[in-house]
């Protein structure tokens, strides 16, 4: 890692990782490197182990009894389009929120084509979600809500233990999009009620690329179809996919070498305890969010309460764009950062800021209070020679 380099941009994706997952990933590709369930030999029954040991720490973190019904994908987007593919039939009503990623507002759209009714509850201009509002929309026909734990955009949480409970009295399935607080924010998918719950593995998790998931609970895999089919490594005599968990969503050969790397990084993150994690980032957001409103021609987005989102901060410069501003601080200072519309245009045009987006920036598990100051004197700089 260049020691002068400043990456917040950490809600795309968490760099550096730590270092126990790059040695577990270059362990396995040398060690072991065999297709886990695909033959009797040692090394895949070894490649096998580390994919099962990466359910169960994965169960571990979202307190899920089973790890079986921790389902592989490449990624969040991979899961929530199993999600909304896998449950929703024309006719149905699903509800989602004003605050939603496209991997989310996509695929519902794409089902709305096909005769599936869509409410899209309203947000505040900060991003927050009344759980009242939710259950104010239920229908007797409604199938899904689907929504996220935190905007990726400006962090802001919503209430999914309320929603959870609201969803459980109506009987209806509650899908959690977990991409940016996975790792980051206490999850227990039992006490919140979360029927299903993607997760990015990338992100806060530790991971790399090319892993995620959904977690699956009890009962709903009657409802949900895979989104695949395909080898599995099981019932081989037979042409139809597996009805049990996790091969009736599992097909063709998993990135075992990416889930060796997600259980290391997991295990990275029950070692300091996500309950140690969150105060740090709470004071990183704070302090960002209390000096950053001070700079002249500065305009912040979202809650304003670190106690009430994640570590991602959205803001302009007013007279310069947010991609000039991502080129100068990339280009004279190394700050890696994120502009544009993050792949949320409808959350965008709830906090006011489409078309044009926002400056956002994430920081981590590795950004120090030398790397926030850092910041803070470069976008004052910027912010100074704006016309």
């Amino acid at each position: 890692m260049d020691n002068n380099l400043i990456y917040l941009d950490n809600a795309a994706t968490s760099w550096p990782k730590p270092e126990e997952v790059y040695r577990t990933m270059e362990n396995f590709m040398r060690h072991i490197g065999a297709n886990p369930g695909r033959s009797g030999h040692r090394l895949s029954i070894e490649a096998g182990r580390v994919v099962y040991e990466a359910r169960e720490i994965i169960a571990q973190l979202f307190n899920l009894d089973d790890p079986l019904r921790v389902i592989f994908t490449k990624n969040a987007t991979e899961a929530l389009n199993l999600t909304v593919r896998g449950i929703l039939r024309p006719g149905d009503h699903v509800i989602t929120s004003t605050m939603e990623h496209n991997s989310v507002m996509r695929p519902l759209r794409a089902l709305e084509d096909q005769g599936v009714e869509i409410t899209t509850v309203n947000c505040s201009a900060e991003g927050f979600l009344d759980p009242q509002d939710v259950g104010k929309t239920i229908k007797s026909k409604t199938r899904l809500i689907i929504l996220n734990h935190a905007s990726n955009v400006v962090g802001t949480l919503v209430p999914v233990a309320e929603i959870g409970a609201i969803a459980r009295r109506h009987n209806v399935i509650f899908c959690v999009d977990a991409a940016q607080t996975a790792g980051a924010f206490p999850i227990d998918i039992k006490v919140m009620n979360i029927d299903l719950l993607a997760f990015s593995g990338h992100k806060l998790l530790f991971g790399p690329p090319g892993t995620g998931g959904l977690c699956v609970a009890k009962g709903v895999e009657d409802v949900l179809k895979p989104l695949m089919r395909g080898g599995t490594g099981s019932r081989s005599e037979s042409e139809h996919q597996p009805s049990f968990l996790p091969d009736k969503y599992e097909s063709g050969t998993p990135n075992t070498v990416g889930l060796a790397g997600l259980a290391a990084g997991v295990k990275f993150i029950l070692s300091q305890g996500i309950a140690n994690l969150r105060p740090r980032e709470e004071n990183l957001t704070r302090r960002i969010i209390e000096e950053i409103q001070t700079i002249p021609k500065v305009t912040l987005y979202g809650s304003g309460d670190p106690r009430q989102q994640v570590a991602v901060v959205s803001f302009n410069i007013a007279g310069l764009s947010s991609s000039e501003v991502a080129l100068q601080l990339d280009e004279d200072y190394n700050i890696m950062c994120r502009p544009g519309l993050q792949c949320a245009p409808l959350a965008h045009k709830t906090l006011g800021t489409f078309p044009l987006g926002t400056v956002r920036i994430s920081p981590g598990y590795f950004t120090t209070e030398d790397n926030i100051k850092t910041f803070l004197e470069a976008i004052a700089k910027i912010a100074s020679k704006a016309k």
